[in-house]
């Protein structure tokens, strides 16, 4: 039963104030693709793409925690923080696939097995690339 001027509450205990009750979807969303950024980091979609929107929805949050308008405030900076090495990761690894691509040995190698006539020769590009890559 519930006295004059206080709300009544279904259960017992329960006292908190319904329109103080605040979440931080954000935080919640840049731990998520903070994690996921991180586990396909070494894809372009998941480390660049995740982790680039996982480091903004992070920052987002944590300013508004920071501000007093949202909880969580150490979630959204987790969420960042992670984001923010799963697009590091990610980039050094599109770093070293280009310039692994563009090098003179796999150029000189595609132009091998591109102009090969059969398969003992493409196998030779492939020794001959390997021997290239490992400097013997």
């Amino acid at each position: 039963m519930a006295h004059y001027g206080q709300p009544a509450y279904p259960y017992p205990g329960h006292h908190q104030d319904p329109a103080s009750r605040t979440s931080n979807g954000l935080a919640v969303a840049a731990l998520v693709l903070g994690i996921a950024a991180c586990v396909f980091f070494w894809t372009v979609f998941g480390g660049v793409l995740l982790g680039l929107v996982g480091l903004v929805l992070g920052i987002i949050a944590a300013r508004r925690a920071r501000g007093g308008r949202a909880p969580h405030r150490g979630m959204a900076i987790v969420g960042a923080v992670l984001s923010a090495l799963a697009v590091i990761a990610s980039s050094v690894i599109v770093a070293i696939g280009v310039s692994f691509l563009t090098s003179d040995s796999f150029k000189d190698y595609n132009d091998c097995v591109q102009h090969a006539d059969n398969k003992s020769e493409r196998d030779q590009c492939s020794k001959d690339f390997e021997r290239d890559i490992n400097g013997n």
